[in-house]
Protein backbone atom coordinates (compact mmCIF):
# COMPACT_ATOMS: atom_id res chain seq x y z
CA UNK A 1 0.00 0.00 0.00
CA UNK A 2 1.25 3.66 -1.15
CA UNK A 3 0.58 6.37 1.45
CA UNK A 4 1.45 10.00 0.83
CA UNK A 5 4.03 11.60 2.94
CA UNK A 6 2.44 13.03 6.11
CA UNK A 7 5.66 15.23 6.39
CA UNK A 8 6.13 16.53 3.02
CA UNK A 9 8.66 15.38 0.69
CA UNK A 10 11.96 14.59 2.05
CA UNK A 11 15.33 17.14 1.89
CA UNK A 12 17.37 15.35 -0.44
CA UNK A 13 19.56 18.51 -0.95
CA UNK A 14 20.84 20.12 2.42
CA UNK A 15 24.14 18.78 4.32
CA UNK A 16 22.13 18.47 7.79
CA UNK A 17 22.85 15.10 9.82
CA UNK A 18 20.11 15.29 11.25
CA UNK A 19 19.46 14.83 15.22
CA UNK A 20 21.60 12.19 15.55
CA UNK A 21 24.19 11.13 12.64
CA UNK A 22 24.50 8.36 10.40
CA UNK A 23 27.33 7.31 13.32
CA UNK A 24 24.85 6.96 15.74
CA UNK A 25 23.08 3.57 17.10
CA UNK A 26 19.52 5.59 16.59
CA UNK A 27 20.54 4.98 12.60
CA UNK A 28 21.72 1.69 12.92
CA UNK A 29 18.47 0.35 15.01
CA UNK A 30 15.78 2.73 12.66
CA UNK A 31 17.28 1.57 9.58
CA UNK A 32 17.03 -2.21 10.39
CA UNK A 33 13.82 -4.11 9.39
CA UNK A 34 13.67 -5.65 12.50
CA UNK A 35 12.23 -1.62 13.57
CA UNK A 36 9.22 -2.64 11.81
CA UNK A 37 8.18 -5.46 14.11
CA UNK A 38 9.11 -3.04 17.24
CA UNK A 39 6.95 -0.37 15.95
CA UNK A 40 3.98 -2.49 16.13
CA UNK A 41 4.77 -3.35 19.54
CA UNK A 42 5.55 -0.74 20.48
CA UNK A 43 2.01 0.56 19.66
CA UNK A 44 0.20 -2.88 21.70
CA UNK A 45 2.56 -1.49 24.49
CA UNK A 46 2.01 2.13 24.95
CA UNK A 47 -2.02 0.86 24.60
CA UNK A 48 -2.25 -0.83 27.98
CA UNK A 49 -2.07 2.68 29.99
CA UNK A 50 -5.25 3.14 29.89
CA UNK A 51 -5.91 7.00 30.37
CA UNK A 52 -3.85 7.32 27.03
CA UNK A 53 -5.70 4.81 25.45
CA UNK A 54 -8.92 5.95 26.43
CA UNK A 55 -7.69 9.50 24.50
CA UNK A 56 -6.79 7.15 21.38
CA UNK A 57 -9.85 5.75 21.34
CA UNK A 58 -11.90 8.67 22.06
CA UNK A 59 -10.36 10.82 19.12
CA UNK A 60 -8.16 8.86 17.00
CA UNK A 61 -9.09 7.54 13.06
CA UNK A 62 -7.26 4.06 13.96
CA UNK A 63 -10.85 2.32 13.48
CA UNK A 64 -11.42 3.99 10.18
CA UNK A 65 -7.58 4.20 8.86
CA UNK A 66 -5.48 1.60 10.87
CA UNK A 67 -2.81 1.29 7.82
CA UNK A 68 -2.92 5.21 7.58
CA UNK A 69 -2.12 5.34 11.07
CA UNK A 70 0.64 2.77 11.40
CA UNK A 71 2.19 4.75 8.27
CA UNK A 72 2.18 7.76 10.07
CA UNK A 73 4.12 6.41 13.26
CA UNK A 74 6.11 5.19 11.01
CA UNK A 75 6.90 8.05 8.53
CA UNK A 76 7.12 10.23 11.85
CA UNK A 77 10.12 8.12 13.53
CA UNK A 78 11.78 7.76 10.39
CA UNK A 79 11.66 11.72 9.43
CA UNK A 80 13.13 12.45 13.09
CA UNK A 81 15.13 9.65 12.96
CA UNK A 82 17.11 10.12 9.29
CA UNK A 83 15.31 13.90 8.64
CA UNK A 84 17.04 17.37 8.91
CA UNK A 85 16.61 19.15 12.04
CA UNK A 86 13.87 21.60 10.90
CA UNK A 87 12.28 18.70 9.71
CA UNK A 88 12.17 16.50 12.63
CA UNK A 89 11.17 19.59 14.60
CA UNK A 90 8.50 20.31 12.09
CA UNK A 91 7.16 16.79 12.57
CA UNK A 92 7.34 17.20 16.51
CA UNK A 93 5.51 19.98 15.97
CA UNK A 94 2.66 18.49 14.36
CA UNK A 95 2.67 15.82 16.83
CA UNK A 96 2.41 17.44 19.96
CA UNK A 97 -0.41 19.30 18.48
CA UNK A 98 -2.33 16.01 18.02
CA UNK A 99 -0.95 14.39 21.26
CA UNK A 100 -3.19 17.95 22.56
CA UNK A 101 -6.05 17.32 20.74
CA UNK A 102 -6.36 13.55 21.90
CA UNK A 103 -5.72 14.45 25.91
CA UNK A 104 -2.56 12.61 25.91
CA UNK A 105 0.24 15.73 26.25
CA UNK A 106 0.29 14.99 30.19
CA UNK A 107 3.87 14.60 31.09
CA UNK A 108 3.35 11.12 32.45
CA UNK A 109 1.63 10.31 29.66
CA UNK A 110 3.97 11.20 27.35
CA UNK A 111 7.09 9.58 28.89
CA UNK A 112 4.97 6.39 28.68
CA UNK A 113 4.77 6.60 24.94
CA UNK A 114 8.35 7.39 24.85
CA UNK A 115 9.07 4.69 27.02
CA UNK A 116 6.95 2.01 24.96
CA UNK A 117 8.41 3.12 22.22
CA UNK A 118 12.11 2.86 22.94
CA UNK A 119 12.04 -0.29 24.75
CA UNK A 120 9.91 -1.77 21.61
CA UNK A 121 13.04 -1.09 19.07
CA UNK A 122 15.04 -1.41 21.11
CA UNK A 123 14.19 -5.29 22.01
CA UNK A 124 12.91 -5.93 18.36
CA UNK A 125 16.93 -4.92 17.40
CA UNK A 126 18.52 -6.99 20.63
CA UNK A 127 16.38 -9.99 19.84
CA UNK A 128 16.29 -9.87 16.08
CA UNK A 129 20.21 -10.58 16.08
CA UNK A 130 21.32 -7.15 15.61
CA UNK A 131 24.73 -7.35 17.67
CA UNK A 132 24.50 -4.55 19.98
CA UNK A 133 26.59 -4.02 23.25
CA UNK A 134 25.70 -3.13 26.26
CA UNK A 135 27.20 0.09 26.10
CA UNK A 136 25.67 0.61 22.10
CA UNK A 137 21.90 -0.08 24.17
CA UNK A 138 22.98 2.43 26.76
CA UNK A 139 24.02 4.98 24.24
CA UNK A 140 20.50 3.90 22.34
CA UNK A 141 18.28 4.65 25.20
CA UNK A 142 20.63 8.46 25.94
CA UNK A 143 20.35 9.27 22.12
CA UNK A 144 16.72 8.22 22.56
CA UNK A 145 16.04 11.26 25.55
CA UNK A 146 15.96 14.08 22.00
CA UNK A 147 13.10 12.06 21.08
CA UNK A 148 11.55 12.79 24.67
CA UNK A 149 12.20 16.11 24.12
CA UNK A 150 10.85 16.42 20.52
CA UNK A 151 7.42 15.14 22.29
CA UNK A 152 7.36 17.09 25.30
CA UNK A 153 8.31 13.63 27.36
CA UNK A 154 10.19 14.90 30.59
CA UNK A 155 12.61 12.65 32.57
CA UNK A 156 13.69 10.11 29.34
CA UNK A 157 15.68 7.39 31.04
CA UNK A 158 19.44 7.72 30.06
CA UNK A 159 20.43 3.61 30.50
CA UNK A 160 18.93 0.33 29.63
CA UNK A 161 18.69 -0.15 33.50
CA UNK A 162 16.84 3.23 33.69
CA UNK A 163 14.51 2.34 30.85
CA UNK A 164 13.35 -1.03 32.57
CA UNK A 165 13.15 0.99 36.37
CA UNK A 166 10.78 3.31 34.84
CA UNK A 167 8.74 1.14 32.76
CA UNK A 168 8.03 -0.69 36.18
CA UNK A 169 7.13 2.25 37.94
CA UNK A 170 4.14 2.52 35.70
CA UNK A 171 2.88 -1.90 35.88
CA UNK A 172 0.82 -0.86 38.61
CA UNK A 173 -2.16 1.67 36.61
CA UNK A 174 -1.49 -0.47 33.48
CA UNK A 175 -3.91 -3.28 32.10
CA UNK A 176 -5.79 -4.28 29.33
CA UNK A 177 -9.34 -2.11 29.11
CA UNK A 178 -11.77 -3.05 26.33
CA UNK A 179 -10.35 -0.19 24.31
CA UNK A 180 -6.87 -1.64 24.49
CA UNK A 181 -8.29 -5.35 23.80
CA UNK A 182 -10.70 -3.71 20.27
CA UNK A 183 -7.00 -1.86 19.48
CA UNK A 184 -4.73 -5.16 19.63
CA UNK A 185 -7.61 -6.83 17.29
CA UNK A 186 -7.22 -4.10 15.21
CA UNK A 187 -3.76 -4.79 14.86
CA UNK A 188 -4.20 -8.18 14.44
CA UNK A 189 -6.70 -8.41 11.78
CA UNK A 190 -7.08 -4.87 10.39
CA UNK A 191 -9.52 -4.43 7.47
CA UNK A 192 -8.44 -5.08 3.71
CA UNK A 193 -10.09 -5.16 0.57
CA UNK A 194 -11.83 -8.86 0.08
CA UNK A 195 -9.50 -9.15 -3.05
CA UNK A 196 -6.10 -8.39 -1.21
CA UNK A 197 -7.34 -10.72 2.05
CA UNK A 198 -8.13 -13.65 -0.66
CA UNK A 199 -5.59 -13.12 -3.97
CA UNK A 200 -2.49 -12.04 -2.21
CA UNK A 201 -0.34 -12.73 0.66
CA UNK A 202 -0.98 -9.40 2.41
CA UNK A 203 -2.89 -11.13 4.98
CA UNK A 204 -1.00 -14.06 6.31
CA UNK A 205 1.80 -12.16 6.04
CA UNK A 206 0.44 -9.07 8.21
CA UNK A 207 -0.55 -11.56 10.54
CA UNK A 208 2.87 -13.41 11.06
CA UNK A 209 4.18 -9.50 11.92
CA UNK A 210 1.17 -8.90 14.51
CA UNK A 211 1.82 -12.02 16.55
CA UNK A 212 5.54 -11.85 16.26
CA UNK A 213 5.12 -7.98 17.68
CA UNK A 214 2.95 -9.73 20.23
CA UNK A 215 5.27 -12.62 21.18
CA UNK A 216 7.92 -9.89 21.80
CA UNK A 217 6.00 -8.15 24.91
CA UNK A 218 7.29 -8.19 28.06
CA UNK A 219 5.28 -11.73 29.81
CA UNK A 220 3.56 -9.05 31.63
CA UNK A 221 2.21 -7.37 29.18
CA UNK A 222 1.34 -11.07 27.51
CA UNK A 223 -0.82 -11.56 30.49
CA UNK A 224 -2.78 -8.12 30.52
CA UNK A 225 -4.05 -8.42 27.04
CA UNK A 226 -5.73 -12.45 27.92
CA UNK A 227 -2.12 -14.42 26.43
CA UNK A 228 -3.43 -14.24 22.97
CA UNK A 229 -3.19 -11.34 20.48
CA UNK A 230 -7.65 -11.84 20.25
CA UNK A 231 -7.71 -12.55 24.34
CA UNK A 232 -8.17 -15.30 26.10
CA UNK A 233 -10.25 -17.20 23.81
CA UNK A 234 -7.72 -17.49 20.90
CA UNK A 235 -4.76 -17.39 23.65
CA UNK A 236 -1.36 -18.92 21.86
CA UNK A 237 1.66 -19.77 24.21
CA UNK A 238 3.61 -17.26 22.36
CA UNK A 239 6.58 -17.69 24.64
CA UNK A 240 10.00 -15.47 24.63
CA UNK A 241 11.84 -17.79 22.63
CA UNK A 242 8.71 -18.19 20.39
CA UNK A 243 9.02 -14.22 19.45
CA UNK A 244 13.07 -14.41 19.49
CA UNK A 245 13.00 -17.11 16.86
CA UNK A 246 9.97 -15.71 14.92
CA UNK A 247 11.96 -12.07 14.87
CA UNK A 248 14.90 -13.85 13.92
CA UNK A 249 13.74 -15.65 10.74
CA UNK A 250 11.42 -12.26 9.81
CA UNK A 251 14.93 -9.83 9.65
CA UNK A 252 16.90 -12.79 7.92
CA UNK A 253 13.64 -13.08 5.28
CA UNK A 254 13.08 -9.32 4.73
CA UNK A 255 17.02 -8.88 4.30
CA UNK A 256 17.47 -10.58 1.43
CA UNK A 257 15.10 -7.77 -0.35
CA UNK A 258 17.31 -5.37 -2.19
CA UNK A 259 17.78 -2.64 -0.28
CA UNK A 260 15.97 0.11 -2.68
CA UNK A 261 13.10 -1.50 -1.52
CA UNK A 262 13.49 -1.71 2.13
CA UNK A 263 14.66 2.04 2.79
CA UNK A 264 12.24 4.57 3.43
CA UNK A 265 11.98 7.81 1.30
CA UNK A 266 13.77 9.11 4.44
CA UNK A 267 16.72 7.11 4.41
CA UNK A 268 17.38 7.61 0.68
CA UNK A 269 16.86 11.17 1.15
CA UNK A 270 19.66 11.26 3.68
CA UNK A 271 21.98 9.35 2.21
CA UNK A 272 21.81 11.85 -0.98
CA UNK A 273 22.42 14.88 1.20
CA UNK A 274 24.85 13.38 2.71
CA UNK A 275 26.57 11.51 -0.10
CA UNK A 276 26.81 8.52 1.40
Amino acid sequence: MNFPLVYGEPDTTTPDPGLFGPASISWQIHADPAAAIGGVRALLMQALHPEAMAGVAKHSSYKTDPWGRLARTAEYIAVTTFGTIDEAQRAAARVRMVHEKLGVDRADLLLWVHLGFVDSLLRAAQRSGLALTQAEADLYVKEQVISAQLLGAPDAPTTQAELVAAIDEYLPVLGATKEAQEAARFIALPPMPLRTRLLTPAAPAWASVAATAFALLPAWGRNMYGGGLLGPALALPLLDDQGTFAIKAWRNAISILPPQLLASPQVNAAKSRLKL
